[in-house]
Order: structure tokens, then sequence, then C-alpha cells
């Protein structure tokens, strides 16, 4: 029992007020008992508004990503998980090695705090499992019904190492287009647990910390051109962003892209294409054609990577056009997404 807190907060039965937004006693507690409990580090304990750390030569690079999943809790993570993979995984398709983040939550009124305490508590684990500390952060609490449960705000910074360049606009025709497995689990889990549909096997989200499979890509093959985690929009969305930036074509094979049959049936029922579900443990990687197999290889010796398959190539085409070659032998333009497939999926 602390002297500044004489009764601990009931994290079995109680529930976030508006007193834990208030920047007094009550939200001291809350910060104390819940988040520093489980995210305890040296930089954290400081107790400052403000994080100052060391950091190796080299360029800075950061990034912030909001979470406001629904549900909170689905097959395979949560939105404390997600928060931490989401934002890590933007800082390392930069190529960098992802060093600190910071974490801002938007608590409703009303909120339990064992949910909050799970949540917090699966950060703290991914993180740990990252090797990413948080070490810096901000809570605000709203109204009953003006929050839907929490809101995660994290922000992530990185080196990236010298001579990396990883970017974009870098794709270049005859370039091979790759991933790292599976697409569209995320999505389908969540969407899965939301219409509360069963199938014969659990579909899980993907949702990953990929910084270590990126260093392990960029140490075998500095010259990778392109990375990116096809999140919101999925796979084809995604290569649409890239082929705009670059200012060239995509040429997909379908019959190589990898989509669990467990994951495709599920789509077929929704009435969804897999080529524009969301990931969360997925990355392509664009590189020239002449380091594919080797890097392929390298993709494939790791955990994250083991289902790695190319599914592509760049071609020259100014329209940045993305089209596949069907199944059927014919082709079809990929397109970006119109419209919102699956909200609330980050």
């Amino acid at each position: 029992m602390s002297k500044r807190f004489p009764v601990r907060l009931n994290t079995r039965d109680g529930t976030v007020d508006m007193s834990h937004g208030s920047g007094g006693r009550a939200m001291a507690q809350l910060i104390e008992e819940i988040f520093v409990r489980h995210f305890d580090n040296d930089l954290l304990r400081q107790a400052n508004d403000q994080a100052m750390f060391e950091v190796a030569a080299g360029r800075m690079v950061m990034s912030v990503d909001a979470h406001v999943i629904s549900p909170l809790f689905f097959p395979g993570g949560d939105i404390g998980s997600l928060s931490v993979h989401g934002t890590i995984n933007d800082v390392a398709m930069s190529g960098a090695r992802p060093l600190y983040l910071s974490a801002a939550f938007v608590l409703e009124e009303g909120f339990p705090l064992a949910d909050l305490d799970r949540i917090a508590a699966s950060m703290a684990k991914a993180a740990a499992a990252a090797g990413v500390p948080i070490v810096t952060g901000d809570t605000k609490v709203v109204e009953r019904g003006k929050g839907d449960g929490v809101f995660i705000t994290t922000t992530g910074v990185g080196v990236v190492p010298r001579g990396i360049e990883i970017s974009g606009d870098l794709a270049r025709p005859d370039d091979a287009i790759l991933v790292n497995g599976s697409i569209g689990d995320h999505g389908v889990a969540i969407m899965s647990r939301r219409e509360n549909l069963e199938f014969e096997t659990t579909i899980e989200s993907d949702s990953a910390a990929l910084h270590g499979l990126v260093a392990a890509m960029v140490e075998a093959v500095p010259g990778i051109h392109c990375l990116r985690d096809p999140t919101r929009g999925g796979l084809a969305t995604t290569l649409n962003e890239l082929a705009q930036q670059s200012g060239v074509g995509m040429q997909l094979r379908e019959a190589d892209i990898p989509i669990k049959p467990a994951v495709a049936a599920a789509c077929e029922l929704l009435g969804l294409d897999p080529l524009y579900v969301a990931n969360e443990g997925k990355l392509i990687c664009i590189c020239p054609q002449a380091d594919a197999q080797r890097l392929l290889g390298v993709m494939q010796a790791h955990p994250l990577g083991q289902e790695a398959v190319i599914i592509g190539a760049v071609v020259e085409d100014r329209q940045g056009f993305v089209q596949m070659e069907t199944g059927f032998g014919g082709s079809r333009v990929v397109d970006w997404l119109a419209g919102e497939q699956l909200p609330r999926i980050c």
C-alpha cells in the first residue's frame, strides 16, 4: 500500500471516471498503478513530461499512429499489442531500428479498469518482446458515450543505418515484389469477432512487430528499394500507393499471392476481396530482381517470413496501374480501394 494512495485502485470491478483525467490525485494513481506498473523503465520512472535519451549517429525516423479498433479484443491480439506493433512497423518500414515509443490514451468515463489493466499488460508484453520500451505518454478522460472505451495513439522513433535508402518513390521497372506471408488474416479476424461468425478453424490476427525481420533483410540486401506494411486498404491499395509514388506499374500473379483457405472462405461469405483486407504483421518489399532470390531466402529463414513469396514485378507504366494475371489466364486491373471495406480495423 502506497503512502500517496492509501486505497488501491479496484482493477477488478472499478471503472474510469472523470477524476482520472483531472490532473489530480486520482489521475496520478491511475497512471502509477496501471501504466507505470506495466511499462516501468528508467526513462518512464523519471516522471517528466518528456523522455530524454541518447541516440546513435544516423538519420532519425518518427511515426505516429492512432488506434480506434472495434472490438478492442480479438483473436490473436487486442488494441494494446496492436498499438505497439503498428507503430514499430511504421518506423521499421524505412529500414530503421525502432528505439522508443510514447503512448497517449483517451479513456471513456465508465470504461472498466480491468480491461484497461489488461490492455496495458498486453502493451507492456508486446513492447518488451520487441525490445522497444514505452518511455512517455499522456492520459485524457472524456464523458460517457464520447470515447467508445479507449483510443490509443502511439509514437515511435528510430534510427536508419547509414547507406540505407528505402522509400515509396524508389520502385523501378523490373524490380521484384515480395510479401512475407498470407494476406487478410487481421481484417477477417476482426470481422469474424464483430459479426460473431464461427469457422472450422479460428482465424487469428497476424499482428506482429516486424523490425527483426526487416533488420535481417536490410543486412542481407542493403539495396532494398521499398518497404511498406499493407494495413488499411490491404495489399491492393498499398501497391497502388507505391506505384503512384514511384511512377511505375505493377504486374501481379494471382496464383502466387498467399491466402489461407479459411480467410478466402470467410471473405467469400462476407463479400470481401482479400486483396483489400487489412494486415498487421505483413510487409511488401520491392527490390532489384538480381537480389530477389537471396532476399527471399533470408525472409523464409525468419519466423515472420517463413511463407514469403515473390508475387510479381514492377513494370514500366507512367499511368501507375496495378494489374494481375488471374488464375484463369486473363488479366484485370487491381484498383484503389473505393470507400471503406472494413471500418475501425486498426
